[in-house]
């Protein structure tokens, strides 16, 4: 089983909506992961420079590894995105047909295209032949219980000239709901000849193996799971893989990662927005700290970065200050 390009170990980070931006998968990517995706863009955004679009899509010179998923509609904005994307740098191409969210599904993209395939067929056709750098397809297990039609997809895909398929293991209409179903992932295993990647649900090393165990995939894709744990693919990669181990950061080591990766987040999007954005982050790794909630509740009302930068080292770790003394 030939992968694109070189990325192993076969733990990837997935692409999430406002989340997988460029500090964040620099911030995984320094653990240890065989591939990031960037969060999707939408070809048409792209195409006429919507702020922030293109934000998204930011590589950052060097960084190897890294993959941007793109979504549409049409053959012809997909393609020209997909081109322009490559040319800044982008090592893989990914094309989203597993979004669920309706603004994304009622414009015809996304997992809605896996309702009709013959058109999705041509948009992966389009990108194939507008690039010279891998395309992958990211899908679900269909659009519904009566349309599980993923292995039919696939196949075709992999005919037109995709290299690697991730299947998250629920139908489009589950949205995130019950539980991923990593067994119905194997139809797709036995379709194709390319690499087949496990998504869903994937949020710790045990459940890594059941899933690769239950679907015969060649390797997993985790989004959620690693939110505050930045260091869970490469913990993921060194149990099943061998990898050398992550340092998973403790103590002041912990706060230092956070505070970095906020600062992070500020320089990339200004201190407005990257103010915003930053909330959801910090509220992750209070999670895993296990923040009380005085002291959380101070930190995600603070106004200004400097305000927050005082509260956080006590709120990921009341005892750090003793410890530095």
């Amino acid at each position: 089983m030939t992968f694109p390009l070189d990325l192993t170990p076969p733990v990837f980070l997935a692409p999430m909506a406002g989340i997988t931006d460029l500090p964040t998968r620099t911030l995984v990517a320094r653990f240890g992961a065989g591939l990031v995706v960037s969060e999707m863009i939408a070809s048409g955004e792209w195409l006429t420079s919507r702020p922030g679009t293109r934000e998204k899509a930011e590589l950052g010179l060097g960084i190897e590894g890294t993959s941007v998923q793109i979504a549409g509609r049409e053959a012809g904005p997909m393609a020209e995105a997909a081109r322009m994307i490559a040319g800044q740098g982008a090592r893989i191409i990914d094309i989203n047909m597993g979004c669920p969210a309706k603004k994304v599904t009622q414009g015809a993209s996304g997992s809605a295209l896996m309702k009709t395939p013959d058109h999705a067929l041509r948009l992966i056709e389009a990108v194939v032949e507008a690039v010279d750098v891998p395309v992958t397809l990211k899908t679900r297990l269909g659009w519904d219980d009566d349309m599980l039609n993923a292995p039919q997809i696939a196949s075709r895909a992999e005919a037109a000239g995709i290299t690697m398929i991730t299947i998250h293991g629920r139908t489009r209409c589950q949205f995130y709901k019950g539980n991923a179903d990593w067994a119905a992932i194997r139809g797709v295993v036995d379709a194709v000849d390319i690499p087949v990647i496990a998504n869903g649900d994937i949020t710790d090393t045990a459940k890594a193996r059941q899933a690769l165990a239950q679907s015969g995939a060649q390797g997993v894709m985790i989004g959620r799971g690693v939110q505050g744990r930045p260091w869970l693919l490469a913990q993921i990669a060194h149990d099943i893989y061998g990898t050398p181990a992550p340092r998973v950061p403790e103590g002041l080591e912990f706060t230092d990662m956070v505070l970095g990766h906020y600062d992070a987040l500020l320089q990339f999007y200004g201190t407005k927005l990257g103010l915003r954005v930053a909330r959801k982050h910090l509220g992750w790794y209070m999670d895993h700290a296990g923040t009380s909630d005085a002291a959380r509740r101070a930190v995600l009302t603070a106004r200004s970065p400097e305000k927050t930068m005082i509260l956080l080292p006590d709120a990921l770790d009341p005892d750090q200050r003793d410890e530095a003394a």
